[in-house]
């Protein structure tokens, strides 16, 4: 695997302001991380923690508030700057699948229109056969036939709609995609299915990967490296097995505990860890560190300091100001 970085996020902030205050939602607080070209890094985390719009405001989808995007070497975001930077140059190359393959496709187009319309608007073929061609190409990469093109969604299955949404993001050939929870709105079943295409699409194209998911076994399954958010922040950043086997925020074991496990000998004596409260609003954070309202290990220095997110040993980061209680 190359070691050059394609992507590299710097103190990433996303705030949105809340009608009639003067407060704001701290959906991003000061993410960082970086992905190697050619690997998948895995963002994982509950609902709300920030997974998503870390994903749009990358690909400048909504236009954050704070902090750096550079990819392959070109700043695409800098807060600091001010510089309106012109993302048409780097649409083709970043691309997104997203969550909800029923609310992301136009009922009102064909399948073939919707694959069809980045070749339009990026002028990719000469004559109309050549646009049909790569069309029809661009189904059978995902496993679809010709006929599909002349559908409407509503025809299709959850896991046939996911399919026509990746098709649509490969249509201009990008070299990066955002997974946005791809498999959370399908069924188990179909879930494997799509999860070894992407894995089959990244050897066959070369592909880079975020992919965003709240289920950890997917994530551990797909991705090289992890990055376990809460709250805005990411908490705990290493690769996939080391994250799994050696975790060492209180967080990141709390969601390997609820991973299920198929063996019930070892499941009945696996401990889960479950924590207490809820998560807080990201309109009225903690002080301090953003868990220690849920942290069976938490102090007055969790309340009065935020911990720094710290290169605990060679690639594996972490934000914990108990790392020598916890390991």
């Amino acid at each position: 695997m190359a070691e050059k970085n394609l992507l590299e996020v710097q103190d990433l902030k996303q705030y949105f302001p809340v009608a009639g205050s003067r407060k704001v939602v701290k959906a991003v607080d000061g993410v960082s991380f970086f992905i190697r070209k050619g690997e998948t890094f895995g963002l994982v985390g509950e609902s709300g923690c920030g997974k998503t719009t870390t994903g749009r405001a990358i690909l400048r989808l909504t236009e954050p508030t704070g902090g750096k995007v550079i990819y392959d070497g070109n700043v695409i975001f800098d807060g600091a700057s001010g510089k309106n930077i012109d993302m048409l140059p780097f649409r083709r190359r970043m691309q997104i699948v997203f969550q909800d393959p029923y609310a992301s496709l136009d009922p009102r187009m064909t399948v073939g229109d919707i694959v069809g319309e980045a070749l339009d608007i990026h002028k990719l073929y000469k004559t109309k056969q050549e646009r049909r061609d790569r069309i029809i190409s661009l189904l059978a990469t995902v496993g679809l036939n010709s006929e599909h093109a002349n559908r409407y969604p509503h025809e299709f299955s959850g896991g046939q709609r996911q399919r026509v949404g990746i098709a649509r993001a490969l249509a201009v050939d990008p070299e990066f995609i955002v997974c946005d929870e791809p498999v959370s709105a399908l069924d188990v079943s179909i879930q494997a299915q799509v999860v070894n295409m992407f894995e089959e699409l990244q050897d066959k194209l070369g592909l880079t990967y975020l992919f965003i998911a709240h289920d950890l076994s997917v994530v551990n399954h797909i991705s090289d490296r992890i990055g376990v958010m809460y709250l805005g922040h990411i908490v705990e950043m290493a690769d996939s097995d080391e994250l799994i086997f050696h975790s060492m925020h209180p967080y990141t074991r709390s969601l390997i505990s609820a991973v299920p496990i198929a063996d019930p000998k070892i499941a009945r004596a696996s401990q889960r860890i479950i924590l207490q409260g809820d998560v807080p609003s990201p309109v009225d954070p903690p002080s301090g560190c953003a868990f220690r309202t849920r942290c069976p290990y938490a102090s007055e220095k969790c309340a009065a300091e935020a911990p720094a997110f710290t290169e605990v040993k060679p690639g594996h980061y972490c934000a914990c100001h108990h790392l020598d209680k916890l390991n």
